[in-house]
């Protein structure tokens, strides 16, 4: 029996996913531009060419609907959950305790990293536990000698692995089972696909412990060079200085001769010879390269600032540090993709947009050029260290925001009175919806209510928590399968996918959703594949005589398999970032982790439901 062919509004939703599919694949052209075009488009174009489905006239507005949409709603509410753990610091004894683990003995301690992540994942998401070991772990490759590059990637994926275990471990998970639910099929609970997913992915943990770090080759990180780190940075003499009046000799003599003073600059960029006769006048700078220890002793001693404090009272807007025991030092990390790359300090208004204060840089081994002034117009490289002073607060913030790569061990990670209650909120978050007593969207909800009446979380950090892009993309893939649904493509689509597997058995057809989707997610957001698969697997279970669940289920898992491709997640990208990794070294893991996962789930669920 011939296959009938879409209408004329069935076609255009058709070229209209396949173009939104494009936009999505390009990382030039914001998430959030792409998403509005995708939504105005299918808005104009049911509006000027109006549609009807089952007798029912097609309102444009219906496609908005998505921003009230129970998932998205749900998806909103862990993020700032997730939010209030990461500000009380709820997390921290973990990361300790990984930090030691990581100095006694590596190798167990990278399976316990794995597990722990993977664990995790199941309840949060994988984005702040990615930001929170990142630096931790960087640190620990960097004392200890041992391979960023066997550590870091397999970190990342084992968060991956880890949010298939439940129905809230990702917003994919969350979608497919909405969208399920929504098309009447019963609504998968919190730990009703956690059995094949904790077998599959013990495998893939696996895997990531044992082979990834072999197919991975060495990779030098950005900041490889830092161990000891040696910062170069200016020390200003102001009238108030030891320093100011003295010596050149004297000025040596006060540090015991440690200090070497690479250039002395006075007014004007006029260098001055370095004479041991030479004495200092206000204003005058020198250049010094040492340890931030050293530095800050040097500073201590001599009197002197490593800003100018002169010329940053008299600008407006500047950012100084105020005596008191708030003040910590941070190492930041130029990294690939960061606002710092490939610009300034001044261009990017550092002080005034961090309100920290950058008192010197260490340059990376790739970076050419030397620094011999005002480090703040030198242009910044992968790899550069910048060492910045500020208040406690705002390197916590810096580092939460996961825009930049704050090394461990140069602060305390926060730690506030409210994180067991954070971590009790969270709790009760899953055991509510697990129990069956809530369901999984008012569970969240309450929980995030309950996050901000508590002040876990202060509404500044909970509206930062939540992604635009990510909401734009759910409410694009809901509107797009909803054009889907109502125009009959998703039964045009599953008719094709029945004819081509026909002749073969429900276990070739689950295999065949799940390596199908997985190739999509590494290509597209997993979740617009998730939406657009959805529909079409419970189309294709009734046409082909099967139970839904499975075939769900094959989309759910193949979407999550984000393992192959950099922009197949946004953690891949800081991973990579990071790591110094190159494209290839995704593939190299991913695609083997894909074709053991994907096995893997094509028996266990043909074993699950008899297929």
């Amino acid at each position: 029996m011939p296959i009938a062919l879409p209408d004329a509004h069935g076609m255009a939703v058709l070229g209209l996913t396949i173009v939104a599919l494009i936009l999505f694949s390009r990382d030039r052209i914001p998430m959030e531009t792409s998403c509005l075009v995708i939504l105005s488009l299918l808005v104009l174009g049911f509006q000027m060419f109006p549609y009807r489905f089952d007798g029912r006239l097609i309102q444009s507005a219906e496609f908005f609907s998505g921003f009230g949409h129970s998932a998205l709603v749900t998806i909103v509410s862990l993020m700032i959950i997730g939010k209030g753990l990461e500000t009380t610091g709820a997390l921290q004894p973990l990361a300790a305790i990984v930090a030691k683990a990581w100095a006694a003995r590596p190798k167990l301690a990278l399976l316990g990293t794995l597990i722990c992540c993977a664990v995790l994942s199941a309840f949060l998401n994988n984005t702040p536990i990615v930001i929170l070991l990142l630096p931790i772990l960087i640190t620990v490759s960097l004392r200890n000698r041992l391979s960023s590059s066997a550590m870091l990637m397999p970190m990342g994926l084992a968060t991956l692995v880890g949010g298939m275990g439940t129905a809230i471990g990702t917003s994919t998970n969350l979608l497919v089972v909405a969208i399920a639910a929504d098309l009447g099929m019963r609504r998968f609970e919190m730990f009703d696909f956690t059995l094949p997913a904790v077998i599959v992915g013990s495998i893939g943990l696996l895997f990531l412990w044992l082979v990834a770090p072999r197919l991975l080759p060495e990779r030098e990180p950005p900041m490889a060079d830092t161990s000891p780190r040696i910062f170069k940075a200016m020390l200003f003499v102001n009238t108030d200085s030891f320093a100011f009046g003295k010596s050149l000799a004297e000025v040596r003599e006060r540090t015991g001769k440690r200090m070497t003073i690479n250039r002395i600059q006075r007014a004007d960029g006029l260098f001055v010879a370095k004479l041991p006769s030479l004495i200092f006048q206000e204003g005058d700078r020198m250049l010094v390269a040492d340890t931030r220890e050293n530095l800050k002793e040097f500073e201590r001693l001599l009197g002197v600032t490593m800003h100018d404090a002169a010329g940053a009272e008299a600008a407006d807007g500047e950012f100084l540090p105020s005596a008191g025991a708030d003040q910590q030092l941070a190492e930041v990390v130029v990294t690939t993709g960061s606002p710092l790359h490939q610009r300034t300090l001044n261009a990017t208004q550092f002080r005034a947009r961090y309100k920290l204060l950058p008192l010197a840089i260490h340059r990376a081994r790739t970076a050419p050029g030397e620094v011999s002034g005002d480090f703040e117009d030198v242009l910044l490289r992968a790899g550069d260290v910048i060492l910045v002073q500020g208040p406690r607060s705002n390197i916590a913030d810096l580092k939460r925001s996961g825009n930049m790569l704050v090394l461990d061990g140069t602060m305390d990670l926060p730690h506030t009175r409210r994180a067991p209650l954070a971590l009790g909120i969270m709790a009760v978050v899953v055991v509510l919806a697990g129990a069956g007593i809530l369901p999984i969207f008012a569970g969240a909800v309450i929980g995030a209510t309950v996050m901000l009446i508590s002040q876990c979380l202060k509404w500044r950090d909970a509206l930062s928590a939540i992604s635009p892009s990510v909401v734009m993309i759910i409410v694009t893939s809901l509107a797009l399968g909803q054009a889907i649904i109502s125009t009959g493509l998703d039964t045009f689509v599953a008719s094709l996918f029945v004819k081509a597997t026909g002749s073969l058995s429900p276990t070739f057809i689950v295999s065949a959703l799940i390596v199908t989707f997985a190739i999509v997610t590494n290509i597209v957001s997993n979740n617009a594949a998730a939406v657009i698969g959805t529909p079409i697997a419970i189309s294709i279970a009734h046409q082909a005589g099967l139970p839904p669940e499975p075939l769900v289920l094959a989309v759910l898992f193949g979407a999550n398999m984000s393992y192959s491709t950099p922009m197949g997640y946004q953690t891949n990208l800081l991973i990579m970032s990071a790591g110094g990794y190159r494209f290839s070294d995704f593939m190299r893991v991913g695609i083997p982790l894909t074709f053991v996962m994907w096995i893997g789930f094509t028996f266990v669920l043909a074993a699950l439901y008899g297929l």
